[in-house]
């Protein structure tokens, strides 16, 4: 499947545009979808930011027909990426409230093109807003495994005296997240983890892990930044935490806050007072010195 996008920052030209489709507009549950069409097998969705995506098998007579010039692949992606990589990264380990996320995308040079025109770039640098929206185009589009560790589980397993800490558990996300890409026969020339330890700490936690690969792997700080491949997983992970956050403040009524600063406290304790601190379990990672300050607020 080929994917086009367009940006076309005129009201006009989309109101236009919206019209010649009118015809052929189809139902979408995405909220950062203002209009959805297919025609002649190409699917078209005109987001709230104004870029305009065509998916399908070759969809530029289309794109042309409806007046947009089709504009020629890109080529300034920089050498150290000019190869089929793996890049995995992880959101939520900072957050006191929430899950842990960690995404293993396959990115090929065929993808750059489309990864550029949709503005992929370090999540970091991104709006949650700009995530929300681009999100579920890659992962339709990239092939990739996310893995989320939900705070009951993170709790059960990571502490004083149970089978993880904070960086072990990392550990066995990214290298199940990886395996199991690998697993569907993918073929990457390279590898990289956005570096959150050391590579002798990582490889001495992996040594516990049972599902292992050959592949070498490349350790590198902000790797977000320098590889797309890292930016996809970074922008998918940041998009499922925060679904993951949305839905855990709505099962209880409370709009749940991401990072652990006093915030946080503030709201932990009043879901100690009204609900108690088992129903907090299911919302928040204990060991955080979070839990004591909400404990000492009450």
């Amino acid at each position: 499947m080929d994917t086009i996008v367009i940006q076309v920052n005129e009201t006009e030209e989309l109101t236009k545009l919206r019209k010649k489709l009118a015809h052929y507009q189809i139902n979408s549950n995405n909220p950062y979808i203002l209009f959805a069409a297919k025609k002649e097998g190409i699917s078209v969705s005109i987001y709230t930011s104004g870029k305009v995506v065509f998916q399908g098998k070759k969809p530029q007579p289309l794109v042309k027909s409806l007046g947009f010039p089709v504009m020629k692949e890109q080529k300034t992606i920089s050498s150290n990426q000019n190869i089929a990589m793996i890049g995995s990264d992880e959101v939520g380990n900072g957050s006191y409230f929430g899950g842990i996320v960690v995404v293993a995308s396959f990115v090929e040079p065929k993808d750059y093109s489309f990864l550029k025109e949709l503005g992929v770039d370090d999540s970091k640098t991104l709006t949650d807003y700009k995530i929300r929206e681009i999100a579920p185009l890659l992962q339709e589009k990239i092939l990739h495994k996310s893995l989320l560790l939900s705070p009951s589980k993170y709790n059960e397993v990571v502490g004083q005296g149970l089978k993880h800490n904070a960086v072990s558990v990392k550990v066995a996300l990214h290298n199940q997240a990886i395996y199991l890409l690998l697993q569907q026969g993918v073929k990457p020339k390279k590898i990289v983890i956005d570096a959150f330890t050391s590579q002798k700490n990582y490889e001495a936690y992996l040594s516990k892990e049972q599902n292992r690969f050959s592949n070498p792997l490349i350790f590198e700080e902000k790797a977000e930044g320098k590889y797309l491949a890292v930016a996809v997983s970074s922008i998918i992970a940041r998009y499922l935490f925060l679904k993951n956050l949305d839905e855990l403040g709505e099962s209880i009524g409370v709009n749940l806050p991401s990072g652990a600063g006093h915030q946080s406290d503030q709201v932990a304790s009043e879901i100690i007072k009204k609900f108690g601190l088992s129903t907090l379990s299911h919302l928040a990672k204990l060991h955080f010195k979070n839990t004591e300050k909400a404990k000492n607020l009450i």
